[in-house]
């Protein structure tokens, strides 16, 4: 009886120590997602702002500042 109340908890313990590996695996998992979605995030943002910036200085750039001074006063 003593032999098989080892095992059990020696079998308790393996459950244990596999529960705790999977849990710490998806957690790296979400982390390493998490951080691939922000470069994404990030990337996508510098392209936005480069395009912008291109817009803003083509060759209508003043017709831009104009209607964008206006849009400035329309929202204030």
């Amino acid at each position: 009886m003593l032999l098989d109340e080892n095992k059990i908890g020696s079998y308790f313990k393996y459950a244990i120590g596999e529960i705790l590996l999977v849990v710490i695996g998806i957690l790296i998992a979400l982390q390493v997602d998490n951080y691939r979605e922000a470069q994404l995030t990030e990337g996508k943002e510098t392209v936005f702002l480069y395009g912008l910036r291109s817009y803003l200085l083509l060759e209508t750039r003043k017709e831009n500042l104009i209607y964008l001074k206006n849009q400035i006063k329309v929202n204030q």
